[in-house]
């Protein structure tokens, strides 16, 4: 991977994070694109670089950190449910993530719902998230387990449900990414790409810590670095953007966007394009 391969990725990451358009569906197309997909370093990036978008939300809203106890509880609530599912159905998830097809699909059927989410909840004017509505709010994310939901539409949705106005809904959807991406990316690279197990790491055995980083070299480090770097400026400004834009226009332009980029990936794979998460 080169560093303008790296930057173009970590671009995409910031870009689509925490709008409701599926960041996997964008970096499978920019992967695959680039032919990098099946490189080793490609897989540990993608999942490396979210730390960087993680971290625009705390740096963008960080008095909202500093909130207190009933803030960390809110999203501990809304935590909870995608901890247990995620844990409990693990090998399930991870098969579906393997799947363009279902990504695509997703895509196609979560754009279809966008168009028509601004009418349904027209009424949503609440400017607060209660413990209810974070524990809903929780149980709509678990619905973005399946590749292509995206996260954040789920979520942001939940709170619309609730009536929770589409500004707050939005900023909700936010905090409550810090932990779970965190924890969520962080039992990834651990896991998956590291090939750790986590008493590895509770005993702190150092052997088997040094192994696991061996399959990464200095220059993957300099990309993971500008790749977070860069992810992380992106971001703030893709979050700036979604919430002007949404309190502005509302989601139907997101709606069009995901039918064009569902039919995008379905086009890709019969043309044999060969598309891999």
């Amino acid at each position: 991977m080169s560093i303008w391969q790296a930057i173009i990725l970590a671009i995409v990451e910031g870009l689509t994070e925490f709008l409701p358009v599926s960041s996997t569906g964008h970096m499978i197309i920019a992967s695959s694109l680039m032919g990098i997909n099946e490189l080793p370093i490609t897989k540990i990036f993608e999942v490396n670089i979210q730390f960087g978008a993680i971290l625009s939300v705390v740096v963008l809203y960080w008095r909202r950190f500093l909130q207190g106890f009933d803030f960390y509880l809110k999203l501990l609530i809304a935590f909870i449910p995608a901890a247990v599912l995620g844990f409990a159905f693990n090998d399930l998830i991870d098969a579906m993530l393997e799947s363009v097809l279902i990504t695509a699909i997703m895509l196609l059927l979560g754009g279809i719902v966008l168009l028509f989410v601004d009418k349904w909840f027209s009424d949503a004017n609440k400017e607060r998230v209660n413990y209810k509505n974070a524990l809903v709010i929780g149980f709509f994310q678990c619905i973005a387990m399946i590749p292509g939901v995206s996260r954040s539409a789920a979520t942001i949705i939940g709170g619309l449900t609730q009536g929770v106005d589409r500004k707050t809904a939005a900023e909700f959807s936010f905090f409550l990414a810090v932990p779970t991406m965190l924890a969520a990316a962080s039992y990834k690279l651990v896991k998956d790409l590291l090939k750790l197990e986590i008493s590895d790491l509770i005993t702190f055995d150092l052997v088997k810590i040094q192994n696991s980083f061996e399959v990464i070299t200095a220059d993957d480090l300099q990309l993971l670095l500008i790749g977070n770097l860069v992810a992380f400026i992106v971001a703030m400004l893709a979050i700036r953007f979604f919430i002007t834009f949404l309190t502005r226009y509302g989601f139907k332009l997101f709606g069009y966007y995901r039918i064009a980029l569902g039919f995008l990936l379905l086009a890709l794979m019969a043309m044999g394009v060969d598309l891999r998460v």
